[in-house]
């Protein structure tokens, strides 16, 4: 039987137990979560506790990376299924600040002149920062605040927030943070959605339409590994299937160089991502696949 993990609540409190256990000797591993866990999340855990000696997960939901209007209040929300789940999967620690604890008594607004916050730069204000202004804002510093928190050797993320990734390994290392961003695969349902904490939000038939998502970039996928190297084409045919799904109007969708995020015209030598988003009913969805080089 797993050992139940310990609940922390304050940064102080989390920082003074990482230290300790660096002090031991141990290779601290930290995976953010917004909670609201499903096995992507536990792959995340997992990877992590092959890795590492402590795996510390923090479930946080932070109301700096939401914009007006969006899902902050209805964001699901479960810490004692989390924590069950977490003590399972053998994890050593849970970080579960609050908002007082994490921002203090300080405004979370973003458009306040009042706080310190992270700027993510350029690379966050194309496709989710365009959309979403102030988000990857957001994201950067909650991210740095937990680090500063957890003090980790390594920080596991999920490839599904692919954008997201990108922000934080360059701000981890134009920051000089001296942590290792670990990118792991998106896990999928068995229809090929993405798993996500909002697919809970979804009805029967909006689940459903969700589908397209994931059909439509396993035609650009496919038409890439069938030798088609203008971008203009692939992104054609996958915009002809999400047309065939009223329910999921699209957002963005657009052939990336997987590093800079650059939008590529042909595929070249080197990696290549499709990053889409749509929206189902009232709930965004986003995902991604990797391209291969041109043959």
């Amino acid at each position: 039987m797993a050992n139940e993990a310990i609940v922390v609540h304050t940064p102080d409190e989390m920082r003074h137990l990482s230290y300790e256990w660096r002090a031991g000797g141990e290779v601290v591993g930290l995976v953010p979560t917004m909670g609201a866990l499903h096995e992507g999340h536990l792959s995340l855990a997992e990877r992590a506790r092959e890795e590492c000696g402590k795996v510390i997960v923090s479930v946080f939901v932070n109301p700096t990376q939401f914009g007006e209007g969006e899902d902050f209040d209805t964001y699901p929300r479960d810490l004692d299924r989390d924590r069950k789940l977490l003590s399972d999967a053998g994890c050593d620690a849970i970080f579960t600040p609050g908002v007082a604890k994490m921002y203090g008594e300080g405004p979370t607004d973003l458009s306040s002149g009042e706080r310190t916050f992270v700027e993510a730069g350029s690379l966050g204000e194309v496709f989710e920062g365009k959309d979403r202004p102030g988000h990857f804002r957001g994201v950067s510093t909650v991210v740095a605040m937990l680090f500063n928190s957890a003090v980790p050797h390594r920080a596991y993320f999920g490839e599904k927030d692919f954008q997201q990734l990108k922000v934080i390994e360059k701000m981890a290392r134009e920051l000089q943070m001296g942590i290792e961003i670990v990118g792991c695969q998106i896990v999928r349902e068995p229809d090929g959605l993405a798993m996500s904490s909002r697919n809970a939000n979804l009805s029967p038939e909006e689940r459903e339409a969700a589908r397209v998502i994931y059909r439509s970039l396993k035609t650009g996928a496919n038409l890439a590994e069938g030798g088609e190297g203008d971008v203009s084409a692939i992104l054609r045919e996958m915009r002809k299937v999400f047309g065939e799904e009223p329910l999921a109007p699209l957002k963005y969708i657009a052939v990336v160089d997987a590093e800079t995020l650059e939008p590529l015209e042909t595929l070249g030598e080197g990696p290549a991502r499709v990053l889409a988003a749509a929206r189902v009913g009232d709930v965004r969805l986003i995902d991604n696949i990797s391209l291969p080089s041109a043959l």
